[in-house]
Parts: structure tokens; C-alpha cells; sequence
């Protein structure tokens, strides 16, 4: 798969039974000012519902927020699915309510980033654009 044209898209998304999404309207707002395509999945969405809508949407990355405390099960139960679906090459982040002592495991799972609160929106747009759809070294 080559370098995709156009601007980067991003599916926000706010799995399990967590409802408040003003963070991620926040991040999807801020996302779509910097210029990049995003689809908001809306609340209590599945992980088989979101990576359905990535794949569907042939988006780039999937930015996750959750506040519910489930982030160990939703965060991997989404990675795994991209694996199964043979769309790994989707980046995932994520935010929220996260203890420090759970970021190490979930970035070894495959989770690329993680913002805590206090995170700026700045920060987060600077690190997609940074880490969203690098193109392969040459050969």
C-alpha cells in the first residue's frame, strides 16, 4: 500500500457504555480545523462497529476516548480486530481517564499513543500529522 493522497482521516470514536464525548468533540473539532478528514463515530460504540467504520472509511488512524475505565479491554479488543480484518496498518490513540501504569502495556499492545488529560489540542493535531501515514522508507 502506497502513501494515500489527500488530507489524513481519522475515525473518533467513544467505545462501551462511557457517555460523555465532549473530549472527543473537542478532538474531532481540532483534527478537522488542521485540515484532516474526520468521521465521529458517535457514543457507546463496539470495537467490531469501529473498526468496521476505519476499514469502511478507509481512514488512517482510529483516536479512541474513553472514561469509563475499560481501556484495557476496548483498546485491545480494537487492535486485535484490525489484525484479524488485515487492516493493522490503521493507527490507533487514544485518551482519557488513563492510570500511567496502564500506558505501558497498551503501547506494547500496539496502541501508538496515549493522551492523559491536560493533553492540548495542539499536541494531539502535531502528533497525527507527525505519525499518521509516514511513508515507508526506500529501498
Amino acid at each position: 500500500m502506497g502513501v494515500a493522497a489527500g488530507p489524513i482521516r481519522v475515525v473518533v470514536a467513544k467505545p462501551g457504555l462511557d457517555g460523555h464525548d465532549r473530549g472527543a468533540k473537542v478532538i474531532a473539532r481540532a483534527l478537522r480545523d488542521a485540515g484532516m478528514e474526520v468521521i465521529y463515530t458517535g457514543l457507546h460504540q463496539t470495537p467490531e462497529q469501529i473498526v468496521a467504520t476505519a476499514i469502511q472509511e478507509d481512514a488512517d488512524a482510529i483516536g479512541l476516548s474513553i472514561l469509563s475505565g475499560a481501556h484495557n479491554t476496548l483498546f485491545a479488543a480494537v487492535i486485535d480486530l484490525l489484525k484479524e480484518r488485515d487492516a493493522a496498518d490503521i493507527l490507533v490513540f487514544g485518551g482519557g481517564i488513563i492510570p500511567e501504569e496502564d500506558i505501558p502495556p497498551l503501547r506494547e499492545k500496539g496502541v501508538a499513543q496515549i493522551f492523559t488529560p491536560g493533553a492540548t489540542t495542539t499536541t494531539i493535531v502535531e502528533w497525527v500529522r507527525e505519525n499518521v501515514r509516514q511513508p515507508a522508507s526506500s529501498s
